[in-house]
């Protein structure tokens, strides 16, 4: 079953590179008490997701929190290192929370798993947004194809806030 608008968040522990290596952080740690816009991308480094996605979250980083948004987190399959390098890569680092969810553990609890086998990626995140209240999901936009980033955009995303 896909979450849901008004449904809390399952629990579930992420990795996120730092310059002194490798942090574990939970759903409570990154949800509790804030108001935080998450964003999944179905890989690091893939064309949609490094042209169009990302860049859109970075480039209006002040306007989202200026919202009322305590912080912004992209979340993708793919281990630290890879999240690590891509926030490097793309001036991320330290603006906003580049997660890796290495196992898809958090995109098969969310209902939101997609098998990308076919174009040689294997079992990823759909491409989504959300804003968490608390822990608890206020908006959700899911893309049709993840070849897209406009309904789970940073346009998009500031519009509802």
């Amino acid at each position: 079953m896909t979450i849901a608008i008004g449904d809390k968040l399952p629990t579930a522990t992420f990795k996120e590179k730092t310059a002194d290596g490798p942090v574990e952080l939970t759903t409570d740690q990154l949800f509790a008490g804030k108001r935080v816009v998450l964003f999944a991308v179905p890989g690091a480094f893939t064309p949609t997701c490094s042209l169009n996605h990302l860049p859109g979250y970075l480039e209006n980083r002040d306007a989202i929190l200026a919202k009322g948004v305590d912080d912004i987190a992209v979340v993708a399959v793919n281990d630290w290192h890879v999240m690590g390098a891509w926030a490097q890569s793309s001036g991320g680092m330290g603006k906003i929370h580049f997660l890796a969810d290495w196992d898809g553990s958090f995109a098969k609890a969310l209902g939101l798993d997609i098998d990308l086998s076919a174009g040689g990626l294997g079992i990823r995140s759909k491409r989504y947004s959300m804003l968490v209240e608390n822990g608890v999901v206020r908006t959700l936009n899911i893309e049709e194809s993840p070849g897209q980033a406009t309904v789970s955009g940073a346009a998009a995303m500031i519009e509802q806030l």
